[in-house]
């Protein structure tokens, strides 16, 4: 398995990624394996972020805040 849907207080809720500026509404955190090696996997918590044009972009959960 390559990825994992988690649990997060701000689902579907209007949040803003701090890296970028952009907010929308936030529809999964995922925990998914952006490695592209087999030996080596890396693991990071992303946040999948609808904004106001209907597509959604993603981030690090650590840069969403709630607006």
């Amino acid at each position: 398995m390559s990825y994992e849907y988690l649990p997060h207080r701000l689902l579907r809720q209007q949040v803003r990624d701090i890296a970028s500026g952009a907010e929308g509404v936030l529809m999964a955190v995922i925990n998914e394996n952006v490695s592209d090696s087999v030996l080596h996997e890396h693991w990071v918590e992303l946040a999948y972020i609808r904004g106001a044009s209907g597509r959604e972009f993603t981030t690090a959960i650590t840069n969403v805040e709630p607006t």
